[in-house]
This record gives C-alpha cells, sequence and structure tokens, in this order.
C-alpha cells in the first residue's frame, strides 16, 4: 500500500508545493509558473447578482485581514479592460457532485468557476489560503498560478458546540461558523439543551429560560472533587438571536442543527417544569457534570404535549432537515418505579424500559417527520430498536453506525476516540479538561468508513463531525485552543479524497496552516510540537522516561529533582532506578529555556518494571500501555489519573500476575484504584492476594474487602512473605444497582499501579 502512495507523498512533499498551502487538499492541483498579483486596482466580475454575496464575504475577509477592499461588477456591468480581474462564472462541471468548483489562475485572470452558489463559495474559501500568509508591507497580494478541480468527498461535513454547559456570546458564535465556513465544513451542530442549562428561548414556556437558563453555582475542578464556585451562571439565545445566527451561517453555506435533549439530559426542563419528570421534583438546574436519573416521564401525555410545543418552535427557527433529538446516556431507575411509565409499558405491549426508550424516540420521531423534518439522535436510540426514519450519530464507538448502515439507516460518525475535542491534545495536560488524549495526527488519520461495511453499507455513512463538550471550556480562547490545529486536520479527512490525504504532506504544511491562525488571530494549540515525555519499558526489564519532540528549534535538557538549576542534555532515555522527580525541558542555543517545564515523578517498588500478564486483558478503550501501566511507577495520588495511566475492566474481573524475576521478601503488597460512580466507574467488590513460585501454583496471601481513601483507592495486605511471583485479583463491582449511576449496565472497574514493597 505505501508503494502505491509514493507518487502523491512525491507530489506533496515537493518544495514547490509548499508554497500552496491549502487544507482540505483539494482533488486536483496543478501549478503553473508565473503569479496572479491581487491589489487595490484588482475587481471582482461576476456572471450574476446572486453571486454578490459570496464577492462581499470575501471583500469583508480582505478588509479585515488586508486592509482593503475591491470593486464589484455584475452582470452587464461595463468593466475596465486593463485590471485584473477575480471572475465568478455559474459553469457546469463534471462529475456531478454537489460542491464542486474549479479554479483557473493566469497572469491577468483568476477565474472561479461552478454549477452552483455553493461551489463558488468552497471556491473563494481556496482562493483565501492561496492568499499570504503574512500582511505584506504594500496592498500587493501574491498569489501562486494553479489550476484546481475540486469537490467534497463527504456530504455532512460537521462541527459540534455545546453552549448548555458553558454559554458563548452571539459575537463569537459568528467567529466559529466562519472558523466552519473557511474550512468547507457544512453543518453547524448547535447542542442547546441539557441538565446544567436550557439556552433557547420558547415563547410558549417562559420558565424555560428564565429558571432552566440559571444554575446557582458550577462545579470547579475535575467531576467528582465537589467544590464549586458560589456563582450564578445564566445565559440562552432569544429568538431574534437564532434567527441571525441561522442566516449568517446560510449565506456561508452552513446548516445548523438544532439539538434538543430528550429523553435524558433534561433537567434543566424539569427544573422550570416539575410535572414532567417521574416524581414531579422538586428539581434544580445540575450544578456538576455526568449522568443524573432524573429524566422526562415517559409515561405522561403531558411530556410529549411539552415536546411537541418545544419542537414547534425551534422548527419554525431552523429550516435545517433534521432535529437532534439526543436520545442518550438516559437511565431508567426512575421510570422502573414511575407508575405511569410501567403502566405505558404495559399498555404498550413493551418488553421492558428499553423498549420504552425506543418508544419514546419513535412517537417524537413520528411527529418530527409529520413536520417535513427527519431526527438524528445519539447511538442510544438504538435500544430497543431504532427508530424507522432516524439517522444515527455513533459517538459511543464505530459499533452504533456500523449497526445502523447495516440496517439501511444513514450515520454520522463521530467517535470519541478520534472525534471528541475536548479530549486533551498533549500529554502533558496544560489545562483541565475531561481526560482523553486525541493527539492531531490520530484525528487527521481517522476514516469514517469502517472497515466492518460492505460497499452498500458504506453509502449508508454520511460523514463525520467533531464534537466540543464545554465542562471544561469555558471562555471563547480555549475553544479556539480546543479547536485548533485538529479542526483543520478533520476538515482534509471529510473533504479531501482517501488517496489524497498524507499525514505526510500535512504536517508539512502545518507550519503554514499556523501561520494562518496568527493572521485570523486566534488562539491555537502547538502541542504537536510540544516536548512529548512517555513512560516506558526499558530494555530487559525497568523503566524508562522517553521525550520526544517535533520542534527542531532546540534540543531537550532534564533535571533530577523538584528544581530546575542543574541541567543536562538529554540523549536518549533516562533509567530511572529510584524514586523521585525528573524535569525536562526545551533549550536553544543561547541556553535558553523555550517551553514550559514538564515533570514526572516516580515511586518505584519491587515490582516497578517487571513483567504482568492478565487472564483477561483490559477494555482496549482503557489499555495505557498493558500491564506495564499496573508497574510503570506513576501512582496518581490525587483527582483523576490521565486515561494512559490506568486501565480499565468493563464488568469483568481483574487478574495480574506479576514475575519478580527471583524469591523476594515481600512485607507488604498495595493495589491502586480509582472510583468515580457518576462516571459509571465502581470499585472493586474485593480484592485478593496470592503469592508464589512457579507462575502456575499460588497461595492466598489474604482478601480484601475493605478500603482506604477517596476515588483514589488503596488495596493492602501486610502478612509477610516469600514468593517470586505475585497475583492480584480484583472482583469487578457488577451490575450497576437501581438507584445509582448507570443503573443496569456492567461496572467499570479502573485499576492504576501495583507496589510489592
Amino acid at each position: 500500500m505505501k508503494k502505491l502512495l509514493l507518487p502523491v507523498l512525491f507530489l506533496l512533499v515537493s518544495p514547490a508545493f509548499a508554497q500552496v498551502n491549502i487544507s482540505p487538499m483539494p482533488v486536483e492541483l496543478k501549478e503553473g509558473k508565473g503569479n496572479f498579483v491581487l491589489d487595490k486596482s484588482t475587481l471582482i466580475k461576476l456572471d450574476s447578482r446572486d453571486q454578490q454575496k459570496t464577492a462581499e464575504l470575501f471583500n469583508e475577509y480582505l478588509q479585515a485581514v488586508y486592509g482593503f477592499r475591491l470593486k464589484i461588477f455584475a452582470g452587464s456591468d461595463a468593466v475596465p479592460t486593463s485590471a485584473n480581474k477575480i471572475v465568478f462564472r455559474y459553469q457546469r462541471l463534471a462529475p456531478q457532485v454537489d460542491g464542486i468548483y474549479a479554479m483557473d489562475i493566469s497572469a491577468r485572470e483568476l477565474l472561479i468557476k461552478a454549477p452552483f452558489n455553493n461551489g463558488l463559495f468552497y471556491g473563494m474559501q481556496t482562493l483565501i489560503q492561496l492568499l499570504p500568509l503574512q500582511k505584506p508591507a504594500t496592498a500587493s497580494l501574491v498569489i501562486p498560478q494553479v489550476q484546481i478541480k475540486d469537490y467534497p468527498r463527504f456530504a455532512y461535513r460537521g462541527m459540534h458546540l455545546d453552549v448548555a454547559r458553558h454559554y458563548f456570546p452571539m459575537s463569537f458564535l459568528k467567529k466559529y461558523i466562519d472558523y466552519l465556513a473557511y474550512h468547507k465544513f457544512n453543518n453547524f451542530h448547535w447542542h442547546l439543551t441539557d441538565d446544567q442549562g436550557w439556552r433557547i428561548e420558547i415563547k410558549k414556556y417562559p420558565l424555560l429560560t428564565s429558571i432552566g437558563s440559571c444554575r446557582a453555582q458550577t462545579l470547579a475542578g475535575r467531576y467528582g472533587s465537589d467544590k464549586y464556585d458560589g456563582k450564578k451562571y445564566c445565559g440562552f439565545y432569544t429568538q431574534e438571536e437564532v434567527k441571525q445566527l441561522v442566516k449568517y451561517a446560510a449565506d456561508r453555506y452552513i446548516n445548523v442543527i438544532p439539538e434538543i435533549e430528550m429523553p435524558g439530559h433534561g433537567v434543566a426542563a424539569l427544573s422550570a417544569y416539575p410535572y414532567l419528570g417521574c416524581t414531579r421534583g422538586p428539581y434544580k438546574v445540575y450544578e456538576t457534570w455526568g449522568v443524573t436519573d432524573d429524566v422526562f416521564c415517559a409515561g405522561n401525555d403531558s411530556t410529549f404535549t411539552f415536546l411537541q410545543n418545544v419542537i414547534d418552535e425551534v422548527i419554525a427557527l431552523f429550516p435545517s432537515k433534521y432535529i437532534h433529538i439526543g436520545g442518550d446516556e438516559c437511565p431508567k431507575t426512575k421510570w422502573k418505579s414511575c407508575p405511569l411509565c410501567q403502566a405505558r409499558i404495559k399498555a404498550e405491549h413493551l418488553k421492558d424500559e428499553h423498549e420504552l426508550q425506543s418508544y419514546f424516540i419513535q412517537r417524537m420521531e413520528k411527529y418530527i417527520n409529520a413536520k417535513g423534518r427527519s431526527i438524528i439522535g445519539w447511538d442510544e436510540i438504538l435500544e430497543g430498536g431504532l427508530a424507522p426514519n432516524a439517522t444515527v450519530m455513533s459517538w459511543t464507538g464505530e459499533h452504533g453506525g456500523i449497526a445502523a448502515a447495516k440496517q439501511q439507516h444513514n450515520a454520522i460518525m463521530t467517535p470519541g476516540a478520534w472525534c471528541y475535542f475536548d479530549h486533551s491534545q498533549s500529554r502533558n495536560e496544560d489545562s483541565l479538561t475531561i481526560g482523553g488524549y486525541l493527539p492531531l495526527e490520530k484525528v487527521y488519520g481517522y476514516e469514517p468508513v469502517p472497515k466492518e461495511l460492505n460497499a452498500e453499507e458504506a453509502k449508508y455513512i454520511l460523514g463525520a463531525q467533531a464534537n466540543l463538550w464545554t465542562e471544561y471550556i469555558d471562555n471563547p480562547s480555549k475553544v479556539q485552543y480546543m479547536l485548533f490545529p485538529r479542526m483543520t486536520a478533520l476538515s482534509e479527512v471529510l473533504w479531501s479524497p482517501k488517496e489524497k490525504r498524507s499525514w505526510e504532506g500535512f504536517e508539512q504544511r502545518l507550519p503554514g496552516i499556523m501561520d494562518r491562525y496568527k493572521l485570523w488571530n486566534v488562539r491555537y494549540s502547538t502541542a504537536y510540537y510540544d516536548l512529548q515525555p512517555t513512560v516506558v519499558p526499558a530494555e530487559g526489564n525497568g523503566i524508562s522516561w522517553k521525550l520526544d519532540t517535533k520542534n527542531t528549534n532546540g534540543h531537550i535538557i532534564y533535571t533530577k529533582g523538584e528544581t530546575q538549576n542543574a541541567s543536562f542534555n538529554y540523549t536518549g532515555p533516562l533509567l530511572i532506578s529510584a524514586t523521585g522527580t525528573y524535569s525536562a525541558a526545551l533549550e536553544d542555543g543561547d541556553h535558553k529555556v523555550i517551553s514550559n517545564w514538564v515533570k514526572q515523578s516516580f515511586s518505584l517498588n519491587k515490582a516497578s518494571g517487571k513483567k504482568v500478564t492478565f487472564k483477561t486483558e483490559p477494555n482496549k478503550s482503557y489499555s495505557g500501555s498493558g500491564g506495564f501501566s499496573l508497574v510503570d511507577g506513576v501512582q496518581n495520588k490525587v483527582g483523576m489519573p490521565k486515561s494512559s495511566e490506568f486501565l480499565g475492566w468493563l464488568g469483568k474481573d481483574m487478574e495480574a500476575v506479576i514475575d519478580l524475576e527471583k524469591e523476594t521478601a515481600i512485607s507488604n503488597i498495595i493495589l491502586h484504584a480509582f472510583e468515580q460512580p457518576g462516571s459509571w466507574i465502581y470499585r472493586p467488590s474485593e480484592v485478593t492476594f496470592y503469592s508464589g513460585n512457579n507462575g502456575a501454583d499460588f497461595t492466598e496471601i489474604e482478601k480484601i474487602s475493605t478500603v482506604t481513601g477517596s476515588r483514589n483507592l488503596i488495596y493492602r495486605t501486610d502478612h509477610a512473605v516469600k514468593a517470586r511471583y505475585i497475583k492480584v485479583m480484583a472482583k469487578n463491582y457488577g451490575v450497576i444497582p437501581i438507584g445509582q449511576a448507570g443503573a443496569g449496565t456492567a461496572a467499570w472497574m479502573f485499576a492504576d499501579e501495583i507496589e510489592v514493597n
């Protein structure tokens, strides 16, 4: 396969191509030898007044970035013959793909042609990327002569923004739409309601905004910390503001998809109208994150009357074909004990509460279909049977999209492992995030069509989108930081032909892409060039601290101890032989530190770096570095561990065997575990420690069911033994009981480190 890509790679990394810094990559691009010079005398010639809006948007960009505008001539207007011209022309192009355009630049004319206005708009966005990456001293913008034919690979190219957890002003939402337009996205998924706030005005239900848009305070710090800021938090969008944003987006060929969450994630609505819940309240707008058992009552007809009235006003505001109804993370706890819900199950001949959720979704779908619209829901709408005309948005992995496509339903791929931009983009987490690690290169490497689908089934994959949930993102600057450059990488995944995508080519264009961010005055992450530390197995047995960087402007230095006084040049992985703390940074040729210091503490014991084997491997979503994660000397003593540093088992037990290599005198053994019930992570119900000398036969040392610590848990035995092998068995909590977060599902069990002292 690599051999087939070589000609493309050569094109992408050739020095000539580096001057043309376009992303997403066009389908076809040919470079000429000369340039087109755009200056104040250049004019814009339109075939029709219908093209005026796109021309005006180009002028707005020129004015904002370079400080001048061009004269626009349309239709039969007399055009000066001597001036350089940008020409917009309607013209049929092959293949007949929505959004297709072509561009032909000569010394005197820059021609953009397309059969429809959206193609001309996409051509204009490409033209913007051909402009200089730095503002020149004079108002002369040199553009290389190129020929381009271009069209999108996927029909659905989306970006999401959660405004329920944190509200963002309309002025920033318009900038967000601009970012989508620059990258040729065509759908904005606007997450407007959730447990933490109702953000859209509904005139029939004014309490939704007077009560439901405000929470008394907000969680400060990580989920589960139970520390709050004590500050009232409010915000919503009026219907007039919604209309303005929908038009602003439509002018940029972006469809706005509203999301009104149901049947779960509705506490903000319940707080305003308690009769919508199974217990009738009282409720209050959620002040923390996670999932709550309080959901819309599925047995109460008033619930459906309310939601239908809400949908009526939403449909009047949004011309979108799609209405997103959520459908995710709906605990069934209150439904199990609700007389109305149980009566509904009986009356509708439903099997259980999962089929009750399907009934709920299908009832709302019928109503929305009758209004001429279609629903999108998160992949939990598959539970109990998929609504007939629903489109599935696959977030918990790819399986939801795969299942939908195999049932001949449309699907949009948005799996967390590749598409959740609220996850950290650096191993050195430089600000609070929800967890997870999603680097730039992983986003670029995503393939939206799962390999499990055949060619016919693949047609049901409409495209993909990235989601930006804002539990830990409370200001526009951080939104930008979490978006860029990952958003640019995803744009190429969704627009460019699969065979034209090359990580090597994108990597070479990345400095220019970042220069364009500077031109736009947006904040962006340089995590790809940061110093990246990893804890890795040493050759043989042992632990090493490995340091990498893509930054070619400096070299790596490190220090031992808590301070950064005496430093050493890094020449390769550092063998960690004792408990202690190491720090590292980048230094330039003048011995000036040019990066943040990264720090790692190690706590070594007799098990550190030794071989670990499992009877049952951890879940692939939380597989860390395999068995090495349990003996890497890194202990998470405060807060939530980074996802790369713990192992997770879903509904299964852990059985880990450590080979100490020789018979060893042991005074204690410790298992570090983690619990966070709100995230369905439950403590082991019991932990048993064993010793042995042949790796097959073991003697029980002690069974532990009591534990010390909160969130970060310690299971410990202090029985002295001599052994070569240690076995630790942790029993999974099992099925989560009624009344607890995640009731009825298998519990997660997280383990962090095993100490042998």
